[in-house]
């Protein structure tokens, strides 16, 4: 771990010690340090740059879910200490609504949500990131819909020409990492077979899906099987059926006593003209960024992790339709 401090072991330590130490350890003033002041942050809903924004959200999310606790799942990750490395971190966060904000005036509502965060590192400093919420998950449990969350949104945000626009990649910020993943076999796979799904060839799922694989999906949704891939997978393709689809970084892994397991950030951009999952076509120009992770067992594909924000769709949606 040469440029970093010497108490990380290696780079999932690193990753999974800070965020403790600034979540529940409070130390949210060390975002001075592990975050590069001019750090680009792209979020679904918007894109921020400079850690001072980092910190401020850090603080207004604990104010309103002061018990929030961050459990890493995995970090999947590319990449050399000498030359930067990129995490993808999937978190299980379990909080309490107990303060007004964003959200609403608490509710006192328990959620359990996922987020996975894609971060460069080098020399012990974050200095680029792209961070997905399952937004999704939390409106359910506070008893919104998506659609209904995003145009109360819009409203409380002074209306669709004074509203934060939702991140689309021409108001994307370069940031410093420039790279691509790696090319190991099991993120080379995920990204074909997410690459045929999203050129209609949904024969992928019975391909390379286990018969008996594990889905855990925007919304908070478990689910299993076939048939839920091919459901949950058509659904979004189906919205968007003229969209570019693009894989804009794959990282695959071996590691000992890990199963085989890839991380894919892909995006979908074009028009909302289809039916399927985001109700009837709106001509809305539309752009879903998200972030996959799956792992491999010996009958294909066994378990898949997948992320993207609802709201921030419907928002896309909405400010077109009114």
């Amino acid at each position: 771990m040469k440029g970093f401090d010497p108490k990380w072991k290696n780079f999932p330590d690193y990753i999974l010690g800070i965020t403790a130490e600034i979540w529940e350890g409070r130390g949210i003033a060390t975002l001075h340090d592990y975050y590069a002041a001019d750090i680009p942050v792209r979020s679904p809903g918007s894109v921020v740059s400079g850690n001072q924004g980092v910190i401020a959200a850090t603080m207004a999310t604990l104010a309103e879910f002061p018990d929030r606790r961050l459990l890493g799942e995995d970090v999947i990750w590319s990449g050399s200490p000498e030359e930067g490395m990129l995490s993808s971190h999937r978190i299980l966060s379990t909080a309490t609504h107990a303060g007004d904000g964003v959200y609403g005036n608490a509710t006192g509502q328990k959620l359990v949500y996922r987020i996975i965060a894609d971060c460069h590192a080098i020399n012990n400093q974050i200095n680029d990131e792209w961070l997905i919420r399952d937004q999704g998950a939390i409106v359910r449990q506070l008893g919104w819909d998506p659609k209904a969350y995003a145009a109360d949104l819009i409203d409380r945000e002074g209306g669709v020409e004074h509203c934060t626009p939702p991140f689309t990649p021409a108001i994307d910020i370069p940031g410093p990492y420039k790279g691509r993943g790696n090319d190991n076999e099991w993120g080379a796979s995920y990204a074909d077979i997410l690459t045929r799904m999203m050129g209609a060839d949904m024969a992928a799922i019975p391909a390379c899906y286990d018969p008996a694989c594990h889905l855990e999906l925007p919304g908070g949704t478990t689910a299993h099987g076939h048939d839920a891939a091919d459901r949950f997978w058509m659904g979004l393709r189906a919205s968007f059926p003229n969209a570019t689809f693009t894989i804009e970084h794959q990282i695959g892994r071996d590691d000992p006593d890990m199963v085989p397991r890839a991380a894919i950030r892909w995006g979908l951009h074009g028009l909302h003209d289809g039916w399927g999952s985001f109700g009837a076509p709106s001509g809305a120009e539309v752009y879903v960024m998200g972030i996959s992770h799956a792992e491999f067992g010996p009958r294909g594909l066994r378990l898949e992790y997948v992320l993207f924000d609802e709201t921030a769709i419907w928002k896309q949606i909405i400010m077109k339709t009114g």
